[in-house]
């Protein structure tokens, strides 16, 4: 099984999104072709109502311990009720572009 596809099983199974999805990034850094150490999550879940930005943040961390432990490096979350997902008309910002390792002349 690969890590996004671990992601995203763990993420369903745990908090019932009305939205999520897992994007694996790593071929914008400096990595070996075929990584999978940078993933962007997006994630509208009632779980989160009620709950401050980091606390939402700290669930999926917790969710995800064992991948964060491994060969995860880089995990940006964008982490919405399906209310606050809607009023973004389904929408999040880009990620920006990678400035480390070699690439940074």
């Amino acid at each position: 099984m690969t890590i996004q596809t671990s992601i995203q099983q763990k993420l369903q199974a745990a908090l019932s999104p009305a939205f999520l999805e897992v994007n694996n990034e790593s071929h914008m850094h400096d990595v070996p072709e075929g990584s999978e150490s940078h993933f962007k999550v997006v994630i509208a879940s009632k779980r989160f109502e009620g709950e401050k930005l980091l606390n939402r943040h700290r669930l999926i961390n917790k969710i995800l311990a064992d991948e964060l432990q491994g060969g995860v490096h880089a995990l940006a979350l964008h982490t919405m009720t399906p209310e606050e997902w809607f009023e973004r008309n389904g929408s999040v910002r880009d990620s920006p572009e990678c400035l480390g390792g070699s690439k940074v002349k």
